[in-house]
């Protein structure tokens, strides 16, 4: 149990952690993975080498600083943490290896500002949040395994369609090879895939968002290929799926995690994306319509032009629905769009009439770090409250909005 004094001391450490906190998490996923290399196969090398992975494990590490004396608030962000965790497969034993050396890093990384005393305080501290987190996160796992057609860990699933859904997004439908039932997911949820990246000499995991509507026999994901001279690693395993996973080919799969999910209510919903942000959107779109729901709804979808505009075939399907309305803007407008619906430039809400939108519609989105951030910011300011806000960052959780 950590006392009065310790809970003062991992408190006063929230100015350090503000100034150097990255830092910190940079040299313990360093040290880390010197003496443990096997769990490079565990985490995502591309968010270790983007540096969003050492924030995001710096900002949570200050949040709970910051909330050392009721870090059960923390909740709703553990709750993301943890179904990023449980579908990579983090077990209890993994969070011993953690705690050992985020320990040893902070006395390395503070040299003399790390007290005997203060480094005692952090391995209480942490020993505490490790328990919240492993007992969070088995009930996830106990979840799964009580649900028909769950599992945990990896699960050996085949490619039995590839669809090219657009000039950098292409399809796979991935269908258990153990031809049992699969586990039903809410839509807006993720599955974790893993390959072997040869180029890396590992396996590699990654989430995509399941973008069909549930179905009891398959899930499809959506990736997007990434170009450039150098690709980064996440750019590695999104490009081994587009070049050399075809149909009949086998990748392990986790069961659905996340909590970015549509809501149970009756309100409206708006969704807007951005590139192949869609994909979590594109699952609830469907749900809504498969199920019959009188849901009002409206789909607003920004990308680079109608060659990378993926599923617009979708659109022009939903657009038949009487309470379906659409807004899509692309940076080159070709003469075959739609004038009615389709505009040049950037999503920009300012150009969509919101008098159609109810007061109590419900706003998802997701897309790019900077595209969720001015979107959540303009509906703020068009006086839209924070609870009808939802939004999901591909990667680890570096956005703090609500």
């Amino acid at each position: 149990m950590i006392t009065d004094a310790q809970k003062d001391l991992v408190r006063g450490t929230v100015p350090i952690l503000k100034e150097h906190g990255v830092t910190l998490t940079k040299y313990f996923y360093s040290r880390m993975f010197s003496h443990h290399p096997e769990l490079r196969n565990v985490f995502n090398m591309g968010n270790q080498q983007n540096a969003k992975q050492q924030t995001a494990l710096a900002m949570a590490v200050l949040a709970y600083a910051e909330h050392i004396e009721n870090p059960t608030v923390l909740l709703p962000v553990l709750d993301a943490i943890g179904q990023k965790h449980t579908s990579l497969s983090i077990r209890p034993e993994h969070y011993r290896i953690v705690g050992k050396h985020l320990i040893a890093s902070i006395r390395e990384v503070l040299g003399d500002l790390a007290s005997d005393e203060l480094i005692d305080a952090w391995t209480v501290a942490y020993g505490q949040l490790a328990e919240l987190m492993a007992n969070h996160e088995g009930q996830i796992y106990q979840k799964l395994a009580d649900t028909e057609g769950g599992w945990t860990g990896w699960r050996p699933f085949a490619v039995r369609k590839k669809e090219a859904e657009s000039d950098e997004i292409t399809s796979f439908y991935l269908y258990p090879v153990d031809g049992g039932k699969i586990a039903d997911f809410k839509p807006g949820q993720f599955i974790s895939v893993r390959i072997f990246v040869p180029q890396l000499n590992l396996f590699q995991p990654r989430q995509y968002s399941i973008s069909c509507a549930p179905n009891g026999a398959y899930y499809r994901i959506s990736v997007k290929r990434e170009f450039g001279g150098e690709l980064n690693f996440n750019g590695m395993v999104s490009n081994r799926l587009h070049d050399f996973i075809n149909t009949g080919d086998i990748i392990d799969v986790s069961a659905p995690a996340g909590n970015f999910v549509l809501s149970a209510s009756e309100n409206p919903v708006v969704f807007i994306s951005g590139g192949v942000g869609q994909t979590p959107l594109i699952s609830m779109m469907e749900d809504l319509i498969a199920s019959g729901s009188d849901r009002p709804k409206a789909w607003i979808h920004g990308c680079r032009g109608r060659n990378l505009h993926a599923f617009h075939h979708d659109l022009a399907a939903w657009k038949t629905d009487a309470d379906f309305e659409r807004h899509i803007f692309y940076d080159v407008v070709d003469a075959g769009a739609d004038p009615g619906s389709v505009r040049q430039g950037w999503v920009d809400l300012q150009h969509i009439d919101r008098r159609n939108f109810a007061p109590n519609s419900e706003y998802y989105i997701c897309g790019p770090a900077s595209f969720i951030t001015k979107h959540y910011n303009d509906l703020i300011a068009a006086g839209v409250d924070r609870s009808f806000i939802f939004f999901e960052e591909f990667g680890p959780q570096t956005i703090q909005l609500n």
